[in-house]
């Protein structure tokens, strides 16, 4: 009967460790994504606004929201997994 116990008490730490990597993981998916909006979307949007080369401006926009998107659906994906 002990073992049994045993057994299911380590069954739950691994899947508590899991659930608890995951989340992690899921998380720095969601900062990549802050990231890359703040770095590409906002710095992009600031840069299109005081800039007369605005075609590389719409380009740097549209790969940030992209990328945006791509790394939070990731992050969505592994921590609803």
């Amino acid at each position: 009967m002990g073992s049994w116990s045993e057994r299911q008490e380590v069954k739950k730490e691994v899947k508590e460790k899991e659930k608890i990597s995951r989340e992690t993981l899921g998380k720095f998916f969601y900062d990549l994504a802050k990231t890359s909006f703040a770095a590409m979307v906002a710095g992009g949007a600031v840069s299109f606004f005081t800039s007369s080369n605005n075609e590389l401006y719409w380009l740097l926009l549209l790969i940030g929201a992209f990328s945006t998107i791509v790394f939070a659906y990731i992050g969505y994906k592994v921590i609803r997994r």
